[in-house]
């Protein structure tokens, strides 16, 4: 068998580490412990970073941008979900593995309630929250009651679809202007195929992880972490997250007349954010006088 260059042979599987017997109802294809012992799933923990990383230059954006505080709560809510994941995956206990996932529900709750509270009178808006909010509370009981991930998983799906669908539907009824749609559903494109891409890589790791896993010890490390399924996951979701978030914001710019203030802006013609032009005009000057 050809040895690969720089390649290191996983050891056998401690069983256990610093973090004491796993407590978390589920555990991934990652083998734990192999990396060190201070990290239960090492790939599975660092590749969170993209998620973290990604949600805090959204932040960042929308605070520079002024954006609606509730693009920063919905951004925050997603760093939050890469922080959480990052301490379940390093420890597989029970009470990361909730930080992990419950904010995927909450942040997805602000964003639910961005798209269907439009056109809606502030009273309305209001109830809608609190409709909102008790589905989410109760949503939380039942998962924290049967501690069955499918119930979390298929809660998540129902939101982030209904978000999805009713702001699509927006972009269809609501926006008229050729450039902003074609930003819109550009944006869409790619978030979407991005996040379809991670969720099917992650499939692939779990329904064909005895395979990955013994892939994985004849390569040896580092290159058996290119066959982390779930760690690709969590990066591709984090770019799929934040391409929406961009869509999102630049819909609702759109929907309460203020698109002429911003302008749509493409970093290399693949990342999107929505800078104000007095912002952008600003940074060209900048430039032409450096």
């Amino acid at each position: 068998m050809v040895q690969l260059p720089f390649a290191h042979p996983y050891p056998a599987p401690p069983g256990s580490g610093f973090w004491g017997p796993r407590t978390s109802t589920i555990d991934w294809c990652e083998e734990n412990y192999v990396v060190t012992p201070y990290v239960a799933e090492a790939i599975n923990t660092v590749t969170n970073g993209a998620f973290v990383a990604l949600a805090v230059y959204a932040i960042v954006n929308a605070v520079q941008q002024k954006h609606e505080r509730r693009f920063i709560l919905t951004a925050f809510g997603f760093a939050l979900v890469g922080v959480g994941s990052w301490l379940f995956h390093m420890t597989l206990q029970y009470e990361y593995q909730l930080l992990d996932e419950l904010p995927m529900i909450y942040a997805t709750c602000i964003a639910t309630w961005s798209v269907f509270s439009y056109a809606r009178a502030k009273k309305d808006a209001i109830l809608l929250a609190i409709y909102i909010f008790l589905g989410a509370a109760i949503l939380t009981a039942v998962y924290l009651y049967f501690k069955d991930p499918t119930i979390h998983q298929a809660g998540y799906a129902v939101l982030t679809g209904a978000v999805l669908f009713r702001s699509m539907y927006l972009t269809i009824t609501k926006i008229d202007d050729p450039a902003a749609r074609r930003n819109m559903w550009k944006t869409v494109i790619i978030g979407v195929s991005t996040f379809l891409s991670g969720y099917g890589l992650w499939m692939i790791d779990i329904h064909f992880c005895s395979s990955l896993r013994a892939a994985r010890r004849v390569v040896g490390m580092p290159y058996g972490f290119i066959l982390e399924g779930h760690g690709w996951w969590h990066i591709l979701t984090g770019l799929g997250v934040y391409y929406y978030l961009v869509f999102l914001e630049y819909l609702r710019v759109c929907l309460i007349g203020k698109a002429d203030d911003y302008v749509y802006v493409w970093e290399r013609g693949i990342f999107p954010h929505v800078d104000l032009k007095s912002s952008v005009e600003r940074s060209k000057n900048a430039k032409k006088n450096n």
